[in-house]
């Protein structure tokens, strides 16, 4: 089983051309990466404090329709976390989080994870807002030691980290044990303060990262392992919607193919593994950005998607 750990919210996206009317999608990052992981056929759970509202239960009710294991999910009275999404011509979004007393940020440490577990991803919100941010970290070095695969997605949103090097220092702490590291180019630019990419990426791995993956956009992933190969997947040509949801996309398709492929140690991956991997994580992600919000593909839907 994968668990998705991190916050749970409603994106608030343009309904058409401008501000004028907003459109509620549910979403979040760890959410969107349970989505995806358990609609591409991979037993998944989401550990998250979720609302009562109306957005909270809407919430859980989606991750029941795409059958991920809510026995994780803690209920609470505060509000839902709201996204207001901003959508250049590109269709790249930029967020405006409205988080003070949400249910999200109040999750609870839930002890060990459950048997069976294979897989913990964690990241955004989730790692970045007390009092939940020291709950995951916790739960990271826990299952770090128990031998589960951990993988982040830091996902930056600048926005929302007030003190840029204390959250690079904390993030450090966390690389001894992730297994999995994955960053958008951005994300890498801004934890590394604008060194180039693969200095960066060379320094987490020396930190006890096995593998980053980075994601470029239109110009597809990239792969570079602690024993110092590189691999890339392709580029998907799809016509953009929007982006919400891709890099998620991205986090559980690879996290799923991992499972799937029952691989448990990550340095055993050769390159042309990991080029499987990638062109899987890419051609799920092609069909999240070719619909409005974060909407991951079904299995089914990925095996005719070409």
């Amino acid at each position: 089983m994968i668990v998705s750990g991190g916050e749970a919210l409603v994106d608030l996206v343009p309904a058409e051309s401008g501000m004028d009317l907003l459109a509620p999608r549910l979403g979040g990052g760890p959410y969107n990466v349970a989505l995806a992981a358990a609609r591409l056929g991979v037993p998944t759970a989401f550990l998250s404090r979720i609302s009562t509202d109306r957005f909270g239960q809407a919430l859980v009710d989606r991750l029941k329709a795409s059958t991920v294991d809510t026995s994780l999910v803690q209920r609470g009275p505060e509000p839902t976390t709201l996204a207001v999404v901003a959508l250049d011509e590109q269709g790249s979004a930029e967020y405006s989080f409205y988080t003070e007393g949400t249910a999200d940020r109040l999750v609870t440490d839930p002890g060990p994870l459950p048997e069976g577990t294979r897989a913990l991803s964690l990241g955004t919100l989730g790692m970045v807002l007390e009092p939940g941010a020291g709950v995951y970290e916790t739960l990271l070095h826990r299952e770090a030691g128990r031998g589960v695969l951990t993988a982040l997605d830091p996902n930056i949103r600048a926005d929302m980290i007030p003190d840029p090097a204390a959250y690079r220092a904390r993030f450090r702490s966390w690389l001894p044990s992730v297994r999995l590291l994955k960053v958008s180019v951005d994300d890498a630019g801004w934890l590394a303060e604008g060194a180039p990419v693969e200095d960066a990426a060379r320094a987490w791995l020396d930190a006890g990262v096995q593998a980053v993956v980075v994601t470029k956009g239109g110009d597809g992933l990239s792969v570079l392992t602690a024993d110092g190969e590189v691999a890339s997947g392709p580029t998907v040509e799809v016509d953009v919607v929007d982006t919400i949801g891709a890099g998620d996309t991205v986090q559980g398709a690879l996290l799923a193919w991992l499972v799937q492929q029952d691989v448990r140690d990550l340095p055993q991956l050769e390159p042309a593994d990991w080029q499987q991997a990638l062109g899987y994580a890419a051609r799920a992600a092609a069909v999240t950005v070719s619909r409005s919000g974060a909407e991951p593909p079904t299995a089914e839907e990925l095996a005719r998607f070409r």
